[in-house]
């Protein structure tokens, strides 16, 4: 994995919404275990449940709101152009689109871990953001594809 300069460990930005994204994306959290976290969700009362790390508050937006949207990709933008991660990963939804194709298109390498709810498709989210994952993950083998989303497991 390549890591920034002058730092000795990755600098892994983990995003999600809220609910059970947000409890997925804390179970996810021991394999985080060797890297500097930055945890970036939409609501401030989140920071006391991961209060080792670093914690950033995001708007939150959902694709019926345009102008929350907006908001929303600046906010990420602003958080990754401050924090400058070396790997984002998400469990979803709208904030975690949004910060995969921004981390993307700053360099970063990007990880998808689809929604365990979604027992018989991908989210939409999930389904759209392939192309922008390095890898892209689903929780359900039956969605696993060659192409991708893959299967690894779930966060039960």
């Amino acid at each position: 994995m390549l890591i920034g300069p002058g730092r000795n460990r990755p600098k892994l930005m983990a995003v999600s919404s809220g609910g059970g994204h947000w409890v997925q994306l804390l179970r996810l959290a021991p394999a985080f275990a060797d890297c500097e976290v930055i945890y970036v969700g939409v609501d401030r009362s989140y920071a006391s449940q991961v209060p080792q790390n670093k914690f950033c508050a995001i708007h939150d937006a959902t694709r019926w709101n345009k102008f929350g949207l907006l908001r929303l990709a600046l906010n990420v933008a602003w958080v990754m152009w401050r924090e400058k991660p070396d790997v984002v990963v998400s469990t979803g939804a709208a904030p975690g689109y949004l910060a995969l194709r921004i981390g993307k298109l700053a360099g970063a390498k990007t990880i998808w871990v689809d929604s365990i709810a979604n027992v018989e498709v991908l989210s939409m989210s999930g389904a759209r953001i392939g192309r922008y994952a390095d890898l892209w993950l689903t929780q359900w083998p039956h969605l696993a594809r060659p192409e991708g989303p893959h299967y690894a497991g779930a966060v039960l």
